[in-house]
């Protein structure tokens, strides 16, 4: 897959000519099933006219240029992690629009001209609720109309799944509670998270549970505390983990408020530090909580351990 990277008014075509293209419209945080079913339809439009495949998204989120958020945006798939997904879908051009606050002014009639004839798009593909233009004026309908016969229109319904819309804010509504045996179902895929192993207190390792110390990548939206049952990526082999989030109650003082994510993967036993790894987030085992002990700790990180190869058990 080529990615092209593009800037209103700077650069607004490719340096290198493209063909005509079969074009997916969207932000796709997540790349969810709703998303793929969306991609899914631009390659088969592509395959059909004999075309090249393309998908456009927008780097930042536009709620960061519109002020429209008050709390830092996180994102579900960074922009790396979306390129690695697009291209697994074999997707042949991904263009980045730098969302700008010039951007932002584009009339409808001028994105089209812009952004979809100007790119020779000659079947355009995005979901019922994709907007676009200068406040969100131009919706999929206006993009029919303002075909005139250059380019052909789909839009994609609402994808459910229990009775409820498949969306990103729904997907990071159930990080929030944890709840990423449910989110990796409107994936269709596990919830990964890239990050760095770095140094820890290295407490784990003087109880016999010794953990790698994730930093994850900046941006990266990670779940709430807990503990979960994850999958961890390490120089290329994957591992049965348990992974706990938070605050370790335990050991901090209580006052010290400083996330960390630890893993303690399963039969491992290598200095990984300095490392580039990918947790997978499986299922959620339990809540973080303080014991009264080191004991008590031990007894149950055994206990976690049962249940996680019991869940990897049933998944593998």
């Amino acid at each position: 897959m080529e990615i092209i990277h593009l800037t209103y008014p700077n650069q607004v075509k490719p340096v290198n000519e493209t063909g005509p293209l079969s074009l997916a419209l969207g932000f796709f945080d997540g790349v969810h099933k709703g998303h793929q079913r969306v991609i899914g339809e631009a390659i088969k439009q592509a395959e059909q006219q004999g075309i090249k495949s393309a998908v456009m998204t927008f780097d930042p989120h536009p709620s960061l240029v519109l002020g429209g958020r008050k709390e830092e945006v996180f994102y579900i798939t960074p922009m790396q992690q979306k390129m690695d997904i697009l291209e697994d879908m074999n997707v042949d051009y991904c263009f980045i629009i730098r969302f700008t606050s010039e951007f932002a002014k584009l009339t409808p009639e001028e994105f089209i001209e812009f952004f979809i004839t100007g790119l020779n798009a000659k079947h355009v593909t995005a979901g019922f609720d994709f907007s676009f233009g200068c406040k969100g004026k131009g919706d999929m309908r206006l993009m029919k109309q303002m075909s005139e016969g250059r380019y052909g229109v789909t839009v994609a319904d609402k994808l459910e799944e229990g009775a409820e819309k498949i969306s990103s804010t729904r997907i990071r509504e159930l990080l929030k509670q944890g709840e990423t045996g449910k989110v990796c179902q409107l994936l269709g895929r596990p919830f990964r998270v890239l990050g760095t192993v770095v140094n820890g207190d290295k407490r784990g390792r003087t109880i016999g549970f010794p953990t790698a110390n994730v930093e994850p990548e900046l941006g990266a939206v990670v779940p709430s505390r807990g503990v979960y049952a994850v999958k961890i990526r390490v120089q290329g082999e994957v591992y049965n983990g348990v992974c706990n989030i938070g605050y370790k109650p335990t050991f901090n003082n209580p006052d010290i408020k400083k996330q960390v994510i630890e893993v303690h993967i399963l039969e491992f036993d290598k200095s990984i530090y300095g490392e580039m790894v990918e947790v997978e987030w499986h299922d959620r085992i339990r809540d973080e909580q303080k014991f009264s002990g080191i004991d008590e700790l031990k007894q149950q990180i055994q206990r976690d351990k049962v249940t996680a190869e019991q869940i990897f058990s049933r998944i593998n």
